[in-house]
């Protein structure tokens, strides 16, 4: 199992059924037996479904809905995106069902906006970073832990019904709420005061870190 050294490029790939959804490339900060911490500035390279692009671009929520049913079929397709507007910290711990984001106002003095709790499949390392799968749920939690909300639950349902999400995501799912909601609640993990991610920023001078050629065949099972 390969391990990262700080500043390495790390691509984070969304694979269902053998095949990638979505490849985003990352800066790594940390790599120990407790998480994987990654680290994103705007201009950071994506493959991402060009429904999702179409729908960022014009805002056409049919372009978004869709996106859906085309990954249910397999029939979506990838275009280039560069990420934009916030800095963002991923904490990736091994074999669970989450991971924890936060996100930084990259134009209001790099302020933490919110903290996003991502529900996944356990990553499985590749040479190039790692593979896990988007289960379409999420959680956003107010900067200071005050409150929390849950995001895309009609989605996740929809997901459910299309077969994108099986029963075993879903029991796994149900299991991570749980743990994630006593993560916020005791302030604990990467949301710990002493955890340093309330006052991340990405390296000064470092680049925007880029996709390599092989970001959709590498390790690919």
């Amino acid at each position: 199992m390969r391990t990262f050294r700080p500043g390495e490029t790390a691509v984070r790939r969304d694979v269902f059924r053998r095949k990638v959804w979505s490849a985003h490339a990352f800066r790594v900060v940390e790599d120990s037996a407790e998480a994987l911490v990654l680290g994103c500035r705007p201009g950071a390279e994506l493959l991402v479904p060009t429904s999702w692009i179409e729908w960022l671009l014009t805002g056409e929520r049919t372009a978004r809905v869709q996106a859906l049913p085309n990954l249910a079929q397999g029939s979506w397709r990838l275009g280039r995106w560069s990420w934009r507007d916030t800095a963002h910290l991923q904490w990736v711990p091994p074999g669970t069902w989450f991971s924890v984001n936060a996100f930084y106002d990259a134009s209001d003095g790099h302020r933490l906006a919110h903290w996003y709790v991502n529900f996944q499949r356990p990553m499985r390392r590749t040479a190039i970073g790692f593979d896990t799968f988007d289960l379409l749920l999420d959680l956003v939690i107010a900067p200071d832990l005050s409150r929390w909300d849950w995001k895309d639950e009609d989605e996740y349902e929809h997901g459910r019904r299309l077969g994108v999400v099986g029963e075993a995501d879903h029991r796994a799912v149900q299991r991570a709420r749980e743990e994630a909601v006593a993560m916020i609640a005791q302030g604990a993990g990467p949301f710990a005061d002493d955890a340093g991610h309330r006052d991340w920023r990405p390296e000064p001078g470092r680049p925007a870190p880029a996709l390599p050629a092989d970001a959709l065949t590498a390790g690919l099972l």
